[in-house]
């Protein structure tokens, strides 16, 4: 009875956190706290009425009272900049400033995707200062500041930074943007959660303004050993291997992983090999312990516990990783005390341990991904290794771990992800072998390289082929089809229904006969919303792009696109809004501006028809009006592997489900689209490129601005608009992608009531036929 009494307080501990996920408070109190805790004062009247040998009213209500507490201490502990803090330098959300920070390295330096060096910095002291003149070298008398910065800064200028170092940065300070489009990375939150409220982009490092005794510091221990054994592993195995053998070892958080290499684990589903986890700590305990089974109990103990806080030190504080040490270090004590460890009761322990050390990280993926895997490993495994008992033995675990992980972290990666690795459990089980030879190995060239760095080389280059052959594996696992199958992000609903079967097929043990219903069932959780959405979603989105507007329009199961934007855009914004969607092809995509992003989209999804303007001219550039495409104009049709690609022609009216896009022939490229008997067009950049002198010499030839027809909806890049185009036009919504308008412009939708909508003050604009116009920030349209 007492331990079902702690694992109820446990689970209060942890259900109380997880409701501070219902929106509003009263009084700062999460509204969710008030419900548990109504709901455990209900429940100690009721229950025991009921249930009457059951748990005793009592319980209910320290359960409630324990679960209302989780949420205030979740609440003190989220994190607000101080008064000193350097985010406060910033007087506006959407302003950048110029500033010289001073401050230490707080962890390693990495290397981003776009390839500059990425660290956080604690700063001390900070002065703003003109872009035009450079800054001061003193660094004496910049005013105090406290708190943490996000920094990147380009590669040559962040080689060789060490974590505490103290250096100064000269750049521009931002805020945080939070996430500009459905489905989006959410940068500000995962800053605040580490406590961070600003972002420092810096162009100079200036290692020489500090004291010497300063800058003379020695780099942590801990660092120089890490670095140790990078240098000697990847010097023995090459690049990239000898990285992954020492991602391996520390976890992919604590060695730069080539972002090739990352992005082929993670669609072929094995990320979790490079990040250190209860597998690491397994086999690192199993050859400790092997190697000292003829020591007494103590020694093997001291030495296991050792070598777990060695490991938590080179692979660093992650949740994944003190979580596989906390359970690793239960069971040593365990076999020293001669007792057996219950692994459920010390799993839901050390998520306690850990959500009370810091409560934030019930939100972060990385630690909900490594709790369950785990509970699906202790509850799944062993009824799977019965089920599959017709298999040799030693092939049984390679496939009941990867199929138990998988089940129980699948949810979770949809709701918040949505996507399917299709082939994950069986790139899983070819890798197992390979994981197991490359992480012995990988620990080994580690322990060779302290004691000496040849040695570690070594061992290393002898790895070089199971190294490359888990690389060559995932590359190949990556490129399968349907390696990675968009279907949307789940609703929290669908969330808590998928778990219900998971844990009511565990519990009830008579269901596990019929496991097939729930699996039935639950593929209908998700198929029967996801298709019921993809026919009947009736929308258009214009993604917060940096340049040129770029629509999706999804029409009842057809899917069109509208320009790609940069190949950053493409990459961090057009891409991951799609895979939110549920969207694995793209029907029709217009191309009017040579977007850059287009080599970036063509390689993730099939593209069935490309209509884009003829290559290096616009249609009329540099043509008389008589000599622009007419009637008889001919669509020049190429064919490719992935669809068919055509000549965007004035002629031509193209068809994304109800919607019909068409060119029109003007002098500068504009897409007309009907779209539910609203006219928008889309205007090409060159609009914004043209200069004063050739805005009014377009002026003068008035029968050309006319051609203009108007339309609902305007939408362009931002920048300079003639007058003459909006009194042609005579837009209702104007949608443009930038930060700001010029003063006329402002004034002139101002005076015409015109609703204006900016994307990179508003976010992504979502049109659907119900509900209108909506910005994706929540920002007051102006």
């Amino acid at each position: 009875m007492v331990a079902i009494r702690g694992i109820i307080f446990c689970s209060a501990f942890i259900l109380g956190l997880l409701f501070t996920g219902v929106s509003g408070t009263v009084r700062e109190i999460p509204v969710g706290s008030i419900a548990l805790l109504l709901f455990s004062i209900l429940a100690s009247f009721l229950i025991p009425r009921f249930w009457r040998v059951g748990i005793q009213s009592w319980v209910w209500a320290i359960a409630g009272a324990i679960a209302f507490l989780a949420g205030l201490y979740f609440q003190w502990r989220l994190p607000h900049p101080g008064v000193m803090d350097i985010s406060r330098l910033l007087t506006e959300p959407t302003s950048s400033l110029a500033v010289v920070v001073t401050g230490k390295i707080e962890i390693s330096p990495r290397l981003t995707q776009s390839q500059r060096i990425q660290f956080e910095l604690k700063a001390t002291q900070a002065q703003t200062h003109s872009r035009d003149q450079p800054a001061s070298n003193t660094g004496t008398n910049e005013p105090a500041v406290t708190g943490k910065v996000y920094v990147t800064v380009p590669l040559l200028q962040g080689t060789g930074l060490y974590p505490g170092q103290t250096i100064t940065i000269t750049g521009s300070l931002y805020s945080p943007k939070p996430a500009t489009h459905p489905g989006g990375f959410d940068f500000a939150q995962y800053l605040r959660q580490r406590g961070i409220f600003a972002g420092l982009s810096g162009e100079t490092i200036d290692r020489t303004k500090i004291g010497q005794t300063q800058n003379r510091a020695a780099p942590p221990i801990l660092w120089q050993i890490r670095q140790r054994m990078i240098r000697a592993q990847v010097k023995g195995a090459g690049v990239p291997e000898g990285v992954l053998l020492s991602a391996m070892v520390m976890g992919g958080r604590s060695v730069d992983v080539p972002y090739a290499v990352r992005e082929s684990f993670r669609l072929a589903g094995l990320s979790h090999t490079l990040a250190a986890s209860g597998a690491h700590v397994a086999v690192l305990l199993g050859v400790v312990m092997a190697l000292a089974r003829r020591s007494s109990v103590k020694w093997q103990v001291g030495l296991g516990l050792g070598t777990l806080v060695i490991f938590v030190g080179l692979a660093g504080f992650q949740p994944s990783v003190l979580r596989a040490a906390i359970m690793g270090g239960t069971a040593l004590l365990a076999l020293l005390k001669e007792r057996k460890v219950k692994p459920l009761g010390a799993l839901l322990v050390t998520a306690v341990i850990l959500l009370v050390i810091n409560p934030l990280w019930i939100w972060d993926v990385g630690f909900q991904l490594s709790f369950l895997a785990t509970l699906g490993l202790l509850v799944t495994v062993p009824t799977l290794s019965q089920w599959l008992d017709w298999l040799p033995k030693g092939l049984i675990p390679s496939f009941a771990v990867p199929i138990a992980a998988y089940c129980w972290t699948l949810p979770i990666l949809l709701y918040a992800f949505g996507v399917v690795s299709g082939f994950s459990v069986l790139i899983n089980v070819l890798a197992s072998p390979l994981f197991t030879i490359v992480s012995l190995g990988g620990m080994a060239s580690g322990l060779a390289a302290l004691i000496h760095p040849e040695l570690g080389r070594l061992v290393a280059s002898g790895l070089y082929y199971p190294a490359h052959s888990l690389i060559a594996l995932a590359e190949w696992g990556s490129r399968l089809p349907g390696s990675s199958f968009a279907v949307g992000r789940i609703t929290v609903l669908q969330l808590v229904l998928l778990y219900g079967l998971m844990v009511g097929v565990w519990q009830w043990k008579r269901s596990q006969r019929y496991w097939w219903i729930a699996v039935v069932m639950g593929i209908g959780l998700v198929v029967i919303p996801v298709g019921y959405g993809v026919l009947n979603r009736f929308q258009v989105t214009v993604l917060a792009t940096s340049r040129e507007p770029v629509l999706v329009i999804q029409a009842r199961g057809t899917v069109g696109l509208i320009n790609a934007g940069q190949e950053s855009d493409a990459q961090f914004t057009l891409l991951p809004f799609l895979q939110s969607q549920g969207i694995n092809q793209i029907d029709q995509a217009i191309d009017v501006t040579a977007s850059e992003g287009w080599r970036r989209i063509a390689a993730t999804l099939p593209i069935q028809r490309f209509d884009a303007l003829e290559a290096g001219r616009a249609p009329g550039e540099n043509m008389p009006e008589e000599n622009m495409p007419g009637e008889n104009a001919r669509t020049v049709r190429m064919t490719r592997e992935d669809g068919e690609v055509s000549l965007l022609s004035p002629q031509h009216p193209i068809a994304i489900g109800s919607v019909t896009a068409q060119l029109l022939p003007m002098v500068t490229p504009v897409l007309s689209l009907q779209v539910s008997g609203q006219t928008w067009l889309l205007l090409d950049r060159s609009f914004n490129e043209i200069t004063q002198t050739q805005a009014e010499a377009i002026a003068e030839d008035a029968h050309l601005i006319h051609r203009l027809p108007p339309a609902s909806v305007l939408g362009w890049s931002g920048s300079f608009m003639d007058l003459e185009v909006l009194e042609a036009v005579q837009p209702e919504v104007v949608i443009a992608n930038a930060r700001s308008l010029s003063l006329q412009t402002q004034e002139w939708l101002d005076a015409h009531g015109v609703t204006t909508y900016l994307t990179g003050r508003d976010g992504a604009i979502q049109w659907t036929l119900d509900k209108g116009f909506r910005a994706m920030m929540q920002s007051s349209a102006m």
